[in-house]
């Protein structure tokens, strides 16, 4: 039996997917300029965040680098780029994914991926391929690595004295000493600490049926749980998706979490041809929010180019109009437009009682 739904406790949140699903013979776009023009506009749209998929066997750019590129091009909206996990040094993930924070003045995120096909293992050489449960699991040791990582610089530990030479305070730097069923880091980072303290985290998750109980992977559910800010759920109606929020923010409060600080915003697939089609997704969306289906939305348009424009100028006004979304963001960072708190360093209250 699926836990009692609770009402969405705070306003609509609404992010975008940039990539379009491949196409076969499709061409893949290898200009950033694209994707800096769509950021653009999901900005000028008030949008939360942006994401971009990717893999290793994807055609295309580098969904960390093209967000690296379209950062110093806005202003405002989140940057969230897939990550895999898998064959991937948790210190290189959180060094990188850390570096996008920085250079988009705290507005990134990074969407937490694993690989689970021979043809990628063999793209590394250094194992085989690993069923979806190990490597899920790797990837929730991976988060709470790069966790690690980021706090392992306290938020004052650059000195910067050009008087002393001294760059860092290196009182103020920890060791990590994390080990991981397949890796060890010890740390610390080599770059400083984030401006969001932990860049956000995301994973994402079909939900089977209403009764989410049983959820198409639980390990990607616990791992959700345990280390996300926000979860991503494709369902096909309100009452999975309901079930989901509801069964992860459970999960949430069993790892210790505040459930309150576990965004879930369900994930669905949109093809807007017309600014009729823009009109009728908006009364959707404020459907399944009425519904207490997900704190927000997650779209992925078919066609980013054509929809996205639809989606800004069609959709977004009625939700403005319902009060549902703000006109403007909330924040300068990521975290802030989430009405996420910026998380403290573990390592600085140890160091301040000793």
């Amino acid at each position: 039996m699926s836990p009692p739904m609770s009402p969405p406790p705070r306003p609509l949140q609404l992010a975008v997917a940039l990539d379009a699903p491949q196409r076969p013979g499709a061409p893949a776009p290898y200009d950033a300029a694209h994707f800096v023009a769509l950021a653009r506009l999901a900005e000028r749209g008030g949008l939360g965040f942006v994401t971009l998929g990717d893999g290793f066997a994807r055609p295309g750019l580098d969904a960390l680098a093209v967000l690296a590129r379209v950062a110093p091009a806005t202003e405002r909206i989140g940057l969230v780029p897939t990550v895999t996990t898998t064959h991937t040094e948790p210190f290189h993930v959180s060094t990188a994914v850390a570096t996008l924070d920085w250079v988009s003045h705290g507005r990134a995120g990074w969407s937490v991926e694993v690989s689970t096909t021979e043809a990628d293992a063999a793209l590394f050489g250094r194992r085989g391929a690993a069923p979806p449960a190990e490597v899920w699991r790797e990837a929730g040791e991976v988060a709470d690595a790069a966790a690690r990582l980021w706090d392992s610089w306290e938020d004052d530990a650059e000195i910067r004295d050009r008087a002393t030479g001294r760059f860092v305070d290196r009182d103020k730097l920890h060791h990590v000493d994390f080990t991981g069923s397949s890796f060890s880091v010890r740390g610390p980072s080599i770059v400083p600490r984030p401006p969001q303290g932990r860049p956000v985290v995301v994973v994402e998750l079909t939900a089977a049926g209403e009764d989410f109980a049983a959820p198409t992977d639980p390990v990607v559910a616990e791992v959700a749980a345990a280390h996300a800010d926000v979860v991503l759920v494709r369902a096909e109606d309100p009452g999975t998706a309901g079930a989901a929020r509801a069964e992860l923010r459970a999960r949430a409060r069993v790892h210790g979490r505040d459930p309150d600080r576990l965004i879930v915003l369900a994930s669905l697939p949109v093809g807007l041809e017309s600014p009729a089609d823009a009109a009728g997704l908006a009364e959707l969306l404020c459907d399944w929010h009425a519904d207490g289906a997900a704190d927000g939305f997650q779209l992925r348009p078919a066609d980013p180019a054509r929809d996205l424009a639809l989606l800004v100028d069609g959709t977004v006004p009625v939700l403005r109009h319902r009060g549902l979304l703000p006109g403007f963001h909330s924040g300068a960072t990521l975290r802030e437009h989430l009405g996420l708190p910026r998380p403290a360093s573990r390592y600085a209250p140890a160091r301040e009682a000793s």
